[in-house]
């Protein structure tokens, strides 16, 4: 049985996570975003969201609306 071995190697990478971020300026199809902790980001995909709106965000593309008012949990590892 053969086995590509790059394969094997991305399989071990982390994935890209799914963020909650909540937009404060829209520019075109772009929006600069604020992280719960801080960050921030800019991101594709902004549609008819407006100034406030809390979305999901994962590797510089927003994904959908996020439910307003999400308690934030925070894990230290």
């Amino acid at each position: 049985m053969s086995r590509n071995l790059y394969r094997a190697f991305l399989d071990l990478l982390p994935s890209t996570p799914l963020q909650i971020a909540t937009v404060t300026a829209v520019n075109g199809d772009t929006a600069h975003l604020v992280l719960p902790g801080g960050g921030v980001l800019t991101a594709r995909g902004v549609g008819s969201r407006s100034i406030g709106a809390e979305v999901f965000v994962r590797d510089g593309v927003i994904e959908g609306d996020a439910p307003a008012g999400l308690p934030l949990v925070q894990l230290e590892i």
